[in-house]
């Protein structure tokens, strides 16, 4: 499973159209951003950080194809990458991730 932090809103648009075409910054970069497992609580304190009303979307990788590419980014870790529309079957669950009482986001369960 890879993970896509999306305010509520432009997920709620995605659900209408039957696809998400990415947020501002992945529209700006010509990709979809996703973060591991281990790498979204890191992604959420870093550009994410004090916003509420956000959801946490589990795609299962292996359902993007080819458009799925592993690329350096932050610290030179692999990050995965989507160079396309995220079809909404991909979509293994959706899950609030509110902030908690210590101002970090307060993660669900990320298993499948």
């Amino acid at each position: 499973m890879i993970f896509k932090i999306c305010p509520a809103g432009l997920w709620r648009e995605a659900e209408a159209s039957g696809a998400f075409r990415g947020a501002p910054v992945d529209l700006a970069d010509g990709y979809i951003h996703f973060s591991t497992a281990e790498q979204a609580r890191e992604t959420a304190a870093k550009h994410f950080a004090g916003m509420t009303d956000l959801l946490l979307i589990a795609t299962d990788e292996a359902a993007l194809g080819p458009a799925l590419r592993w690329e350096p980014s932050r610290g030179g870790a692999l990050f995965p990458h989507l160079y396309g529309p995220l079809p909404l079957s991909a979509v293994a669950w959706v899950k609030p991730l509110p902030l908690g009482a210590d101002g970090a986001h307060d993660f669900p369960e990320m298993s499948a």
